[in-house]
């Protein structure tokens, strides 16, 4: 007897029919789980040249290349005074760095059959490991940005707490207790 017929909704689960979905969440805070086997083999296959280049000649240089040209435009900026021209600069480098190492997921280039998907650029670099020479200079910068802001700022209390929260969050998401931690308000 071949009648059609719906199936019903637990006789296809999403194992039998090949496709995997991801679970929605209420909560605003995820944790990625770690790579199965074939992902990490897919990612050892290719160099990944998205999180490469940070160990390349002025990959460290261009940081404070960038917070120089950050400073003088600020200052070029009539009406501006030099408080908040370092504290825009502290402001611009961190929020810029933020989107660049943390919000961001995934590769621009498909050569590795998307193991890098679901990993930030942070994840990225330097196959994950905590603690390597990049990564404590890029925690550094903008704590050293945040010191010079202070100073600069003549210890201003309001434009100190203003740029603690920005180091906060330049500084914070670096943090090996946040590896792999998502959180989305959308």
């Amino acid at each position: 007897m071949s009648v059609s017929q719906d199936p019903s909704p637990g006789s296809l689960s999403p194992s039998s029919a090949g496709v995997t979905h991801r679970r929605r969440s209420s909560s605003i805070i995820s944790h990625v789980e770690e790579e199965t086997f074939e992902e990490k083999i897919d990612q050892e296959t290719e160099p990944n040249l998205n999180a490469d280049w940070v160990h390349s000649k002025g990959a460290w240089v261009i940081h404070i290349v960038i917070i120089l040209f950050l400073k003088m435009f600020y200052n070029l900026v009539p009406g501006i005074s030099n408080e908040i021209s370092w504290s825009l600069t502290n402001a611009t480098y961190v929020i810029g760095s933020y989107i660049m190492f943390h919000l961001v997921k995934g590769i621009p280039f498909e050569f590795n059959s998307g193991a890098y998907d679901n990993l930030t650029m942070w994840e990225q670099m330097d196959e994950g490991d905590f603690y390597t020479p990049t990564k404590k200079f890029l925690v550094g910068v903008p704590i050293f940005l945040f010191l010079c802001t202070t100073h600069y700022s003549h210890y201003d209390l309001q434009l100190f707490i203003v740029n603690l929260i920005i180091c906060a969050v330049g500084v914070v998401p670096k943090l090996p207790i946040f590896d792999r931690l998502r959180i989305s308000i959308f």
